[in-house]
């Protein structure tokens, strides 16, 4: 037989019982998406976050107060001294740091000219415009000040200069907030959301400033930079013998973008496979239908596989059409399932404008991969079983 009968053959066949074969092609499409768009996703995300996160800048550890230790049997310890100012500072001597920032931050409310506007403040040190990439659009960041504890300086976000000022000019006028009074000594280009804060609406002001603001003792988080030619590990030993020496003991936490992906990592994998899982229930039912359908295929065909028989095909081309078959319902249920990923790739644009692209190369290729796969394997028993029919059944038949 020709290559082009075959394929006609294959295709006369599938398409005689299309509605019988839409609810195979159905789940195979279901189960062949979930899988694709699960095992995209992991890697899509991963880049989604890692782009997040670096958005404040690489090769940034954080230090935070507090650390909880266990002892005996059930005894949990929370140490807490705190961070101050002064440990923020005692890192220009730290070698390998390259910026640091004290980080302060709370709710208050802007007054300018009865215009009003809660959003949140920032306090931190001039190294932050370099630290977390903050780009300048007008005027300057903070000054240099080496206790952290400058005038009253602030830096506004885009959209709250917007909101405060209009298109009227930010830089050099006096705005209070809270119950204090602060000049505008530049604005920030727009930042955009990280972790669905709008950091566009956010103000910057010395951490000094903001520890009386919010009448605090002690910061929220110290962020250190450090230089490419040393790991994040061998980095934060450092930084963590450097804390021990002044306060005694291990009472901070620190965290390196290494961790914190590798923590994201173990959540993703976790989605994943569970979804995974899923799919691959959905794609065990498509295959099953695809067994059942060319099982109840075989069998009311007996007399025209008989007469196949009888007029010379060999078992092995009985078998290649009926695995066509089954290829043919695996594939059309893949490109089925590529349309439902193209709509969640829609869909998840609409509403996550810088989420990454799950409709790809390698997804495509994933998709009709599996799909082939598991339908050769669904296909293989009842393509057996009619290539073994004898040919006196299809004389009997008529």
């Amino acid at each position: 037989m020709r290559f082009n009968d075959a394929v006609k053959w294959v295709k006369t066949a599938v398409m005689a019982k299309s509605g019988r074969n839409l609810l195979t092609i159905l789940g195979f499409a279901i189960g062949v998406s979930s899988v694709t768009v699960l095992g995209a996703m992991g890697d899509s995300l991963r880049q989604f976050v890692m782009q997040e996160f670096t958005q404040f800048g690489t090769n940034v550890v954080s230090i935070t107060p507090g650390k909880t230790e266990t002892f005996g049997l059930n005894g949990v310890l929370n140490s807490n001294r705190g961070l101050t100012l002064a440990d923020a500072v005692s890192f220009n001597q730290t070698r390998d740091v390259v910026g640091i920032v004290p980080i302060v931050a709370g709710t208050a409310e802007f007054r300018y000219q009865g215009k009003t506007r809660a959003t949140e403040v920032y306090g931190v040190s001039d190294a932050a415009d370099d630290v977390w990439q903050l780009s300048i659009r007008q005027g300057e960041f903070l000054p240099n000040d080496k206790v952290m504890n400058s005038r009253a300086d602030v830096v506004l976000g885009s959209k709250l200069k917007a909101a405060l000022f209009g298109d009227g000019r930010a830089v050099g006028e006096l705005i209070r907030i809270g119950g204090s009074r602060f000049r505008v000594v530049g604005v920030l280009a727009e930042k955009g959301r990280f972790m669905n804060l709008d950091l566009d609406e956010a103000a910057y002001i010395p951490a000094g400033q903001a520890l009386r603001l919010f009448n605090r003792d002690f910061l929220m988080e110290i962020n250190l930079q450090y230089r490419d030619s040393i790991s994040s590990s061998r980095f934060a030993e450092v930084v963590k013998r450097h804390l021990i020496r002044r306060h005694g003991s291990e009472d901070f936490t620190i965290i390196t973008q290494d961790q914190m992906l590798e923590s994201l990592d173990a959540i993703l994998n976790v989605v994943r496979i569970a979804g995974m899982g899923i799919g691959a229930i959905s794609l065990l039912v498509g295959s099953i239908g695809i067994y059942t359908m060319l099982t109840i295929t075989q069998s009311e065909r007996r007399s025209e596989i008989g007469l196949l028989r009888a007029l010379g095909m060999s078992q092995s081309l009985i078998i290649k059409l009926f695995l066509g078959e089954a290829l043919l319902l695996a594939l059309l249920g893949g490109v089925v399932g590529l349309v439902f990923l193209l709509m969640i790739q829609i869909v998840a644009w609409l509403l996550m404008p810088q989420m990454p692209m799950l409709f790809n190369t390698t997804s495509v290729f994933m998709a009709l991969s599996i799909s082939s796969v598991i339908g050769l394997l669904a296909g293989i028993r009842p393509a057996y079983l009619a290539s073994k029919l004898p040919p006196f059944l299809a004389l009997r038949a008529e």
